[in-house]
């Protein structure tokens, strides 16, 4: 098959024909139709993350129709349509694995970090992990939902109950956040890179009642920010947009450091906390949810081989909504 395999960090992907994977006992082997771009995976090719499996292919948001099951599997069949999102698999006895925080374990392992992922036109997942795809997406369409929505959505979880919500860095996530948002009736503040023009008229475009750059104030109180950006220093810049009793979620998984504050930023019982991967009752919960809703991902198409101009582009901020890698023909 074709992959875009990464051998060193900070180094261009490179196109290869390599075997196509064999499921194990737990796992589906999975004919790969798309395969979704997330900052998560920038973050591995340039290194912020420091401990991929190497040599590694790349790549967590993936929808694919299962082509064969390995013997310990049940309930998926040949030919079923599903996604494998970012969390591959958690040792199941620990902690948090028995209070549904799998997210947590410290064995847990990542779909494209330390197992390898969708850059690929086939590729092997632990079918407990795997999500069934609601009928109403295509597969182009469905990629986004399965990091940018479901990690997105848990943030989204943590600010619920607000009615004010500003996202700080307005990409694939805000992007379908702000239609949960919409359709729960609340009001989206959009604050972008400073200058981001064409960022801050889509936001407004879906919905939002204010959009405008990072370094400045948004024009009302907010009960709640989620910051998607990976900027330190809009940690006390939310602090500061925040009424009391407010919250700032960091919904990344890598953020440069948080430059010091005066307490008083958070004093007034102001809450920062941060969001860490995935549960399987997130992706339970929220692909319905978006079904229902329906939640429109924007998409811009790359075929499996300009896979490194994808994830240039989305280093450089150079499209709006998210980015999908076509890994197959038949792919729609």
């Amino acid at each position: 098959m074709r992959a875009m395999v990464m051998h060193r960090q900070q180094q261009p992907l490179t196109l290869e024909q390599v075997e196509i994977p064999e499921p194990a006992a737990n796992q589906l082997q999975i004919r790969v139709t798309a395969c979704g771009l997330c900052r998560t995976d920038l973050h591995v090719v340039d290194a912020d993350l420091k401990e991929p499996k190497l040599p590694l292919i790349p790549g967590h948001q993936i929808i694919g129709e299962v082509v064969k099951a390995g013997d310990a599997v049940t309930g998926f069949h040949p030919g079923q349509r599903l996604g494998v999102p970012w969390l591959g698999g958690s040792c199941g006895h620990c902690w948090y694995c028995q209070h549904d925080k799998e997210n947590l374990c410290d064995e847990a392992r990542y779909t494209g970090y330390q197992l390898n992922g969708g850059f690929a036109e086939y590729t092997v997942a632990d079918a407990r992990y795997c999500f069934p795809i609601p009928a109403g997406y295509t597969d182009l369409q469905a990629a986004p939902l399965l990091c940018a929505g479901l990690i997105g959505y848990r943030a989204y979880r943590l600010v619920q109950d607000s009615q004010t919500i500003g996202l700080y860095g307005f990409g694939s996530a805000a992007h379908i956040l702000i239609q949960v948002a919409r359709h729960h009736g609340q009001d989206i503040y959009a604050l972008t890179r400073d200058g981001d023009h064409e960022a801050q008229a889509f936001a407004l475009s879906l919905g939002a009642a204010w959009a405008g750059n990072s370094s400045v104030a948004p024009p009302v109180e907010l009960d709640g920010a989620i910051i998607f950006a990976p900027a330190g220093e809009l940690v006390p810049a939310a602090l500061r947009a925040v009424r009391k009793g407010g919250r700032v979620v960091c919904a990344g998984i890598h953020m440069s450091d948080i430059p010091s504050f005066p307490y008083e930023l958070l004093w007034g019982e102001r809450d920062v906390c941060s969001v860490a991967n995935l549960t399987r009752h997130d992706g339970e919960e929220f692909l319905p949810l978006a079904a229902r809703i329906p939640v429109e991902t924007t998409v811009h198409t790359y075929p499996l081989e300009q896979a490194n101009q994808a994830l240039d582009d989305l280093r450089h901020g150079r499209f709006t909504g998210s980015a999908v890698l076509v890994t197959q023909e038949t792919a729609v």
